[in-house]
């Protein structure tokens, strides 16, 4: 990929100060996406490499993980968000014409987008709640709470990425499945 290919990838088709936010998301979801994949592979072998050279796991390796994957799965929750690759149900959906269509994705998005929100705050009640009660990773001695910081993080991230699809649909004539993707299916089947 080139570096122009690359540059499109994260540049946003939404009008001004909405575009600059959208294009910041993208980049900071990459980043931490591929940190986040990088830092657990190279874990997972070290911890096996230790496993068969020192006759033992490093003791740390899982809990190293368990933050990872945290990290991991709510910063993907945006960046699924982003490319359209959220599961749907689309049988009533996809019966109806363009128009009805885009105003369907509008309320969904919105609809979407407040339940993120909401869920961000329930997520900020629940890391208060472990914030109050101390607890600590064994092995590595951080707070449990700081682990799952990364939630209401994704929650946030995820409900601007839908709240930016719906204003997507409203100032466009396609129907968008999020910024960047058009609603429709590519057929993929090959004749033989």
């Amino acid at each position: 990929m080139t570096e122009e290919e690359s540059e499109k990838n994260y540049r946003s088709t939404l009008p001004g100060p909405l575009g600059i936010l959208d294009t910041w998301i993208s980049r900071a979801e990459s980043a931490i996406l591929a940190l986040g994949v990088i830092l657990m592979a190279v874990n997972t072998v070290a911890n096996v490499i230790s496993r068969f050279a020192l006759g033992e796991s490093l003791h740390f390796s899982e809990e190293i993980n368990r933050i990872l994957i945290v990290m991991v799965t709510f910063a993907g929750l945006g960046y699924a968000a982003r490319h359209g690759r959220h599961i749907r149900m689309s049988a009533f959906y996809d019966a109806l014409p363009t128009g009805a269509r885009r105003w369907l994705m509008v309320a969904i998005c919105l609809f979407t987008s407040l339940v993120m929100f909401v869920l961000c705050y329930f997520s900020i009640g629940y890391i208060e709640t472990l914030y109050d009660r101390g607890r600590v990773l064994p092995s590595l001695s951080v707070p449990v709470w700081m682990i799952y910081l990364w939630v209401p993080v994704g929650f946030t991230i995820t409900g601007i990425q839908y709240l930016l699809t719906a204003v997507k649909n409203l100032t466009s004539r396609d129907v968008y499945l999020s910024t960047h993707v058009v609603d429709g299916y590519k057929d993929t089947e090959t004749e033989v």
